[in-house]
Order: C-alpha cells, then structure tokens, then sequence
C-alpha cells in the first residue's frame, strides 16, 4: 500500500473526482475525512470506503466558512491523529458571460473554489509543520491556464488556485510541506453532465483533445495518489496536467 496509515482530508469528496480519490486513498491505506456539504452524498462515500473495509469519517462542511473548515480538521485529528494530506477538491462553476455575472455568483465561486483552499491549508499546515512533513493537493484546472469562454469567474479562481500553489510550495519547501496542484481537462462528472449532454459541445471537446476520449474521474485520483505519496517527496510547486493532450495544441 502506498499510503499506509496515513490520514487524509479531502473536500468534495461527496461525489465526482473527490469520491473517486477517497475510495482510492483508502484502498492504499489512507484514513480518510470526507468533506462535503452535501450530507447524503458525503455519507454516502464514507460508508463505500467502510464497506471496503477502510476507515472513514464524513463531516458536513462548506469550505468557504472559516468555522466548518476548523471543524473539519478538528475531526480529523480527534478520529485519526493527524494530518497526512489535505486534497482541496471542492469546486463549483457559474456559467455565462463575464458582464453578465452577477457579484452573488462571482464571489460564490471564488469563495468555494479559492478561498476554501486557503482556509483549509490555513488550518493544516501548521499541523503538518509539527509533524515534520506534509502533502498538499490542489485541484484545479486548464481553465486556469487556457481561456474557457463564459466561465469567467471559474477561470479567475482555478488561476488562483495554481499561482497560491507556488507560493505556498516555495514557502513551506523548507519544512518538507510539499504542494502540487493538478489541472485536469474535461472529465465526465455531475459538474460536466449537462455539457456533455448536449451533442454538439460533446463532440467539440473529443475533437480538442488529442488522446481519444475524454477524462474520468480515476484519471485525476491516480495523479492525486502520485503526489500524496512518497514518491513525490522531490516535486513541489508543480501543475501536473492531466487533460488528454488538450493544452498542447
């Protein structure tokens, strides 16, 4: 196993990418802290890994309230310990032109795709600075690097998200804290569903992407294990992208 005993917070872990990453950390060893808002989904995902014969706790949080990202970890180190790897998965996305974005929903997805992560490393890191090490995971997205049109504030916050990844793996470096995010292409999850539904954009985003098909959610959890394990121990600050070859054109 390659995460033996060790203990991991992931947000959004109640569907899509986040369970998929849950359910393979824990076939590897991992104690896992599934967070999500969504109670049935995210209790759902804790009694899979249970059902695995794996351990697990679910704890309703929204990730973009200081007092539910505290509680979180709290949780975490009641049940486990510790704090191994923190995976900030949790994301929504609000469609439509830029001019037409209203401030409720420009800040609702900046809170829960952006500042979420810095109050959740807020709270871990200086756990993982007694422990002596730690593994940061980010999700973000070719969103943050290539232009989306009509998904400006998920753009500007999965930007965020790769920019904050650097300074943090330049600052905590020293302290064997390594942070590392991963931008993933399209990907067939609840997020994608009514993209793909439709014919036209379907066959717009297969044609945009080199390898032939589009992602699925274990694409994304095999690279989140790489970089929670060990064998990462020599890579910080890195955008690994996973997204079938889209971003090479």
């Amino acid at each position: 196993m390659r995460l033996n005993n060790k203990t991991a917070i992931i947000t959004g872990a109640g569907s899509g990418i986040g369970r998929t990453i849950a359910l393979l950390f824990s076939g590897e060893g991992v104690k896992v802290v599934v967070a999500d808002w969504s109670e049935k989904n995210g209790q759902e995902t804790a009694d899979m890994i249970k059902k695995q014969g794996g351990s697990a706790v679910f704890v309703k949080t929204d990730v973009s309230k200081a007092e539910d990202v505290a509680k979180m970890a709290d949780v975490c180190l009641k049940e486990f310990g510790r704090i191994d790897i923190l995976v900030n998965n949790a994301g929504i996305v609000k469609m439509g032109p830029l001019h037409e974005t209203s401030e409720d929903d420009w800040d609702a997805v900046l809170n829960v795709n952006l500042k979420s992560v810095f109050l959740s490393c807020k709270k871990v890191i200086p756990e993982m600075l007694k422990q002596g090490k730690g593994k940061i995971v980010n999700i973000a997205s070719v969103a943050g690097l290539v232009g989306f049109e009509n998904t400006g504030p998920y753009c500007a916050s999965k930007g965020g998200i790769i920019a904050l990844t650097r300074e943090m793996a330049l600052e905590y470096a020293k302290n064997k804290i390594n942070v590392n995010c991963i931008a993933p292409g399209v990907i067939k999850t609840a997020m994608t569903k009514d993209m793909l539904a439709d014919t036209a954009a379907k066959s717009g985003f297969e044609a945009q992407t080199p390898y032939p098909r589009l992602g699925e959610p274990e694409d994304i959890a095999q690279a989140a294990l790489y970089l929670a394990s060990d064998e990462s121990d020599f890579t910080t600050g890195e955008v690994l992208v996973v997204d079938g070859g889209w971003t090479i054109r």
